[in-house]
């Protein structure tokens, strides 16, 4: 196939996936009765300026639909596995939100730098190597924890819908019929996988961190805080190059530490959970085509 394909991705949901094109969304999700409902959405706002094309920017974007659409359906997809007095909403919703961003910062960001200002004033480790191992610790700290919670069942069943998103990706850019027999014999792995981002973020820490000059006090942690959105954009312009020059012998051997990652963060998913993030998959490819019908000279997106 000549002719290159639109870079689309996904997430995995609780029981279900979503898929992103580049004009909309879409997400489907097994209820407990066994119905899969759709739900779509047109991307506008951010998605719509020009800065959003613009390398390094782009990658803010990618953060964004992490922290915002990917929540807001993951959301969505719990509620609907709960009763009504178990719905998580309003303010509730929005502490619980809070709370996960703050541990996730916490644990692999300020949780770190403590490590590595510890080894200064009691191990007496010179600069360079303090922020070395804060590096090593964050990196171990991550890889330990996504074992750990994929040790959960309910986890386990959310890794499963990511191999299915990947494996329904994989089928698709391959040009393979979408059924979920078919589906099902592709791979795991890929590499615009948002574990592959983890990867790349934490990794590039490790080197930009440690080339930082002594920071006594509150300053580390304040860097580290101040430097997560520049590294987001810099490790997705990374991912981007490397899926994109997969071809290269050394790209290939730079990526592959990203991909065996994956199989930490996915499972071999059922037919039927094949089945859901099809469905995904189809409605958004017929959403991104009605929007394309209805905006003159818009074309898709494959950059």
């Amino acid at each position: 196939m000549n002719e290159k394909l639109p870079s689309y991705g996904g997430q995995a949901l609780i029981e279900g996936v979503l898929m992103r094109g580049s004009k909309g969304l879409a997400a489907a999700m097994r209820k407990p009765d066994g119905q899969i409902v759709v739900e779509t959405e047109q991307l506008t706002g951010i998605y719509t300026n020009p800065f959003s094309k613009m390398p390094f920017l782009r990658g803010l974007v990618l953060l964004w639909d992490s922290l915002g659409i990917g929540m807001h359906f993951l959301t969505i997809s719990a509620n609907m596995q709960t009763g009504d007095d178990e719905k998580l909403e309003g303010p509730a919703l929005y502490l619980t939100l809070t709370l996960s961003l703050a541990f996730g910062i916490g644990l692999f960001f300020m949780l770190p730098a403590a490590l590595g200002h510890l080894a200064i004033n009691f191990l007496h480790f010179n600069t360079w190597w303090s922020n070395v191992l804060e590096g090593v610790a964050r990196l171990a700290l991550a890889v330990g924890y996504i074992w750990a919670i994929g040790k959960m069942p309910d986890i386990a069943r959310v890794f499963a819908y990511h191999g299915a998103e990947h494996k329904t990706i994989n089928a698709f850019e391959a040009g393979a019929e979408m059924k979920p027999e078919i589906v099902s014999q592709y791979s795991l792995e890929h590499p615009r996988c948002g574990t592959a981002f983890l990867l790349t973020l934490i990794v590039l820490s490790i080197f930009i961190f440690a080339l930082l000059g002594p920071m006594g006090g509150i300053w580390r942690y304040i860097v580290r805080l101040l430097l997560i959105l520049p590294l987001a954009s810099i490790a997705y312009e990374l991912i981007k190059w490397s899926s994109n020059h997969r071809t290269n012998p050394l790209v290939e051997l730079i990526v592959k530490p990203n991909l065996a990652l994956q199989h930490l963060t996915t499972r071999e998913p059922t037919l039927e959970m094949l089945e859901v993030s099809i469905t995904a998959f189809t409605a958004m490819l017929e959403q991104e085509n009605r929007i394309i019908e209805d905006t003159p000279n818009l074309v898709h997106e494959t950059t």
